[in-house]
């Protein structure tokens, strides 16, 4: 069905638009009183593909926004791309900005005879916080190379150039290299997508369900672990290994790679966040109204549910709630895992 056309004049939800049902998940509790509450679906897969633990409305297509890097990354190398993990990392990145990551992306480029002219993703001003004062500082200002997808737009022209394929052009839905990755998403999640539409970069995004980009991640994962030679575990290796290029210093989905060896963690726009475990299992995530703060602490919540030690991600499963810059409460996962599903397990 083709998404309805928004404009300024709407002013409800057009008549007909299915609403997931999701459940609190986490949330701002303030001197003993919540605050505020974050709704969502959330899902953890053990190795063997059963359901562990559910939440909300995990069968509920949803955009996975930049969670789908990994598995775009997983179809550049099936049809033969070729780079140091370094930069393999940086094609399943939403990087901060940082110089390793503008500069990695002009690596890829002119390795390949290419420049940021050929590239066709929206611009912007690096993602991170520091990353983007320091470059406004020096007078930059909004670019492709910034724009935290450039990585990955890098290695799709380049995969472009490598198969003899037309380079303008390449996120047009119909282009051979955006075909290989729609194939490459429903063999990787088991799931043909249930919308299409155009994510903020520019490239074709997928509607799924969390179990199946559950199942992507933890094959992902899995191959990295069994380490064997597989297009899914060259990029879940070069993820673990170098975690900074995928995302950046200060950033919850690097330091949980760096803190959990063997995951394989890519965050998303809008609330998402998925993690595939060495053994085959997962865990995903969507927060309901997109709110990026909700993200780790459900997410930790998941993994303690798969019996992951969870110890050494207190820094990053919950934040301060401040009152006069002093810690009056916290942000907290609820008990959504009572919530159960056995007709999900079914289902997946």
């Amino acid at each position: 069905m083709p998404s309805p056309v928004f404009s300024a004049a709407h002013t409800a939800a057009p008549a007909g638009l299915s609403l997931p049902q999701h459940t609190p998940l986490v949330a701002a509790v303030r001197d003993g009183l919540v605050e505020s509450v974050h709704y969502g679906s959330a899902l953890a897969l053990a190795a063997d593909g059963s359901v562990t633990a559910s939440a909300g409305d995990p069968l509920a297509p949803f955009y996975p926004r930049s969670a789908l890097k990994p598995l775009q990354a997983v179809a550049m190398v099936r049809a033969g791309l070729e780079l140091p993990a370094d930069l393999l990392a940086l094609a399943a990145a939403s990087h901060s900005g940082a110089a390793e990551h503008r500069d990695g992306a002009l690596r890829i480029l002119e390795v390949h005879g290419l420049a940021p002219t050929d590239l066709e993703n929206s611009t912007d001003l690096p993602y991170g916080t520091a990353e983007r004062e320091d470059w406004l500082r020096t007078g930059g200002s909004a670019t492709r190379i910034t724009q935290n997808c450039s990585g990955k737009h890098a290695a799709m022209v380049a995969t472009c150039l490598i198969n003899g394929w037309p380079v303008q052009g390449y996120l047009d839905p119909s282009h051979p290299l955006q075909q290989l990755v729609a194939r490459t998403v429903t063999d990787l999640t088991g799931e043909e997508p249930a919308a299409v539409s155009t994510d903020g970069c520019g490239t074709p995004l997928f509607a799924l369900t969390l179990g199946g980009m559950a199942r992507a991640f933890g094959r992902i994962a899995q191959a990295a672990a069994d380490d064997d030679g597989s297009p899914e575990a060259a990029v879940g290796l070069a993820m673990q290994q170098h975690s900074g290029m995928v995302a950046g210093d200060g950033r919850d989905v690097t330091a949980l790679m760096r803190l959990l060896p063997g995951a394989v963690a890519k965050d998303g726009f809008e609330g998402v966040q998925l993690v595939g475990l060495p053994d085959g299992s997962a865990v995903a995530v969507k927060i309901s109204d997109g709110g990026d703060r909700a993200r780790m602490p459900a997410t930790v919540r998941l993994l303690e549910a798969l019996g992951v030690e969870t110890e050494p991600l207190a820094g990053i499963a919950t934040a301060p709630v401040l009152g006069g810059g002093h810690e009056v409460g916290r942000l907290l996962a609820t008990d959504f895992l009572n919530d159960l599903s056995a007709p999900v397990n079914e289902a997946l």
